[in-house]
């Protein structure tokens, strides 16, 4: 019996029912699913929260594991990040206080009134692309996705999310660039300042 469980894989085990397998689950990728966890969340209790979430997704997927597909570590890293993705959309769609430590951390960076500024336009840049290439962003910049992650995770084709990543940057470095340009008027308002 233990011969045949050498042969198999952890998910495979899981999925005959093997209890043991669970806990070999968790000391062998229990670590790297906790590094992804806490990339994708702002607290430990959230991390905590998500790696419980992967384990018992991962029991429950078990047997959707096909080793002819890829390596047992790809497909639990995949559902990992599927499921952190999906925890982050439900998240980013709930209105939420800016934390106390991240304003002061804001305020640090961007002391001088100039560079407040120059923030704000890069924020309101922002705010003002579709949600496409705000997620691409989000995901490119806050969790140090690669672009051919963050076109696995969201199931888009890899020239798209480079297109996005890059037309969003441009976007708000032009925001960024016309706000330093014009002493934080934005053309248009210069233009009209001017007729009068």
């Amino acid at each position: 019996m233990a011969k045949a469980n050498d042969d198999r894989s952890l998910l495979e085990r899981i999925a005959d029912g093997d209890a043991g397998a669970v806990h070999e689950v968790v000391d062998t990728y229990g670590g790297m699913i906790w590094s992804l966890a806490s990339r994708f969340t702002s607290t430990e209790a959230d991390a905590e929260e998500a790696v419980q979430e992967v384990f018992l997704l991962l029991w429950r997927k078990a047997a959707r594991y096909d080793r002819s597909k890829g390596a047992e570590a790809t497909f639990i890293s995949i559902l990992t990040r599927r499921l952190l993705i999906d925890r982050w959309r439900r998240a980013a769609k709930r209105p939420r206080p800016v934390p106390a430590a991240d304003r002061a951390i804001e305020h640090a960076a961007f002391a001088q009134a100039e560079l407040d500024e120059l923030a704000d336009a890069a924020v309101d840049a922002f705010g003002e692309l579709d949600a496409a290439r705000q997620e691409a962003l989000r995901l490119s910049v806050e969790m140090g996705l690669t672009h051919a992650e963050i076109a696995e995770l969201t199931d888009t084709p890899l020239g798209t999310v480079k297109s996005r990543i890059r037309s969003g940057l441009r976007a708000i470095r032009e925001r960024v660039e016309n706000v330093d340009k014009h002493g934080g008027a934005r053309p248009e308002a210069t233009v009209r300042e001017e007729r009068s």
